[in-house]
Formats: C-alpha cells, sequence, structure tokens
C-alpha cells in the first residue's frame, strides 16, 4: 500500500485536510440552505455544523490507526489528542463563544461606557461546537481516515 499522499505527500495529513475541507464545504452549505445567503467566509470560519476540527483530527488519527496499525504508540497519542481537541470545541471554545455573545450585547446597549472602551467590531461569538457537530465532525473524519488509506 502507497502511504504518499495527493497535496502533500503525505497520505495522514492529506486525509485530515481532506476532511477539513469537506467539513467546511457542508457548513457552508448548510449555513445557504438555512439563510438563503452564501457566506464564504464559513469556509475558513470556526463553529458550526459539522465540526471542521474534529474532522481534520478523526481523520489524521484514523488514517494513522490504518497505516501504522491500531497499537502503534502514535496512533494513541493521536487518540489522546484527538480526544482534547474534541473536549475544547465542546467546552472551553464554545464557552468563550457565549461569552463573546454576552459582551457583544453589553457592548452594543451601554450607552454610558466612554468611547475609548467600545469595542469597535463585535468579537466572534462562534468560536465553538455543540456535541452534535463535534460527534458528526468526527465521524466525517473518522470515515475518510479509515477509507482513505484503503481506497488511495
Amino acid at each position: 500500500m502507497d502511504h504518499t499522499g495527493f497535496l502533500t505527500g503525505n497520505l495522514t495529513l492529506d486525509l485530515a485536510i481532506f476532511a477539513w475541507f469537506v467539513a467546511q464545504v457542508i457548513k457552508t452549505v448548510i449555513h445557504f440552505v438555512a439563510n438563503r445567503n452564501l457566506d464564504l467566509k464559513r469556509m475558513v470560519g470556526s463553529g458550526d455544523m459539522p465540526s471542521s476540527h474534529s474532522a481534520f483530527i478523526c481523520a489524521a488519527t484514523m488514517s494513522i490507526g490504518q497505516v501504522c496499525g491500531w497499537r502503534d504508540p502514535l496512533f494513541s497519542l493521536s487518540a489522546a489528542i484527538a480526544l482534547v481537541v474534541m473536549y475544547d470545541a465542546c467546552n472551553v471554545r464554545r464557552a468563550a463563544g457565549e461569552q463573546a455573545k454576552v459582551l457583544n450585547y453589553v457592548i452594543e446597549h451601554w450607552r454610558e461606557m466612554p468611547e475609548e472602551m467600545k469595542q469597535k467590531k463585535r468579537l466572534n461569538e462562534n468560536l465553538g461546537h455543540t456535541l452534535p457537530q463535534v460527534i458528526m465532525g468526527a465521524l466525517l473524519g473518522t470515515i475518510i481516515g479509515l477509507v482513505g488509506p484503503i481506497i488511495l
């Protein structure tokens, strides 16, 4: 089985990038269908369904398992990193996005605030993911990471 990639020369990295790209395309299409406007910023933005971070790390993890073996320490390390990335997406980054919503509301409605303290641009509220968004990203990445080494 040839393990050279089609983009970078590294199959694991290429599959991770491909999974990220597919997740971003899906995210952009879902946004278009739901809002009836094409927002190409979704192609590089975080948040929403599915989680491209989860897709990226799960594709890398599964392809490492396929190529190196499921008992290889590299697979174990990658699986541990995948769990941290997904936990972060569901908890830490999601909480930061919720805080950004509150701060944006305060900034927009606090008339007495001195001008120099006012935020000139809105804070990014779309930082994290819900558990279903992370699971869907993880499933997308898992499928790409498992199938990619077999068909490529």
